[in-house]
């Protein structure tokens, strides 16, 4: 009985960790790039005000880039396995594909500085992040692949 309820534990456990590793729901995460005042690998939310993008990090800090001055935007996914811990709760998961969702922003800064940042956004928020990015910045999104394009749901 002992053993069986270490198990069922250590499952939780793994669920839990597995859970926490991807970016979900609404959130997206700094990547990395150019700005200074962010760290790599920040997490946060991706919100479309009426005049800019703006990222709210969890640790309070705020990037702000408006729509006018976005120079570029370049969509990107990187699909792999489900490795590790995913399979020590079912040998199923090594037959799902895991897809992350990344976006580069190139902009001018307030100082007239260019600058460029890499989110990677949750699955469910990627089209309505890059329709509002086009319509609002007048760029297109260009995709590294016909298969981004696809999965991206836009065009």
């Amino acid at each position: 009985m002992r053993r069986s309820f270490a198990l069922g534990l250590a499952l939780c456990l793994l669920v839990e960790v597995i859970a926490h590793s991807a970016v979900r729901g609404r959130e997206a995460k700094y990547v990395g790039g150019t700005i200074a005042g962010l760290s790599e690998n920040t997490d946060g939310e991706m919100e479309l005000a009426e005049k800019s993008a703006e990222f709210a990090a969890k640790t309070g800090t705020k990037l702000t880039i408006p729509y006018e001055k976005i120079d570029a935007l370049e969509y990107g996914q990187k699909a792999g396995r489900r490795l590790g811990l995913a399979v020590a709760i079912s040998p199923l998961f090594l037959l799902s594909k895991k897809r992350r969702h990344f976006l580069t922003i190139n902009f001018e800064d307030q100082a007239g500085k260019k600058q460029g940042a890499v989110f990677e956004l949750a699955k469910g928020i990627v089209h309505e992040v890059l329709s509002t990015l086009e319509a609002k910045s007048g760029k297109q999104v260009e995709y590294e692949s016909d298969e981004a394009r696809k999965h991206a749901g836009t065009h």
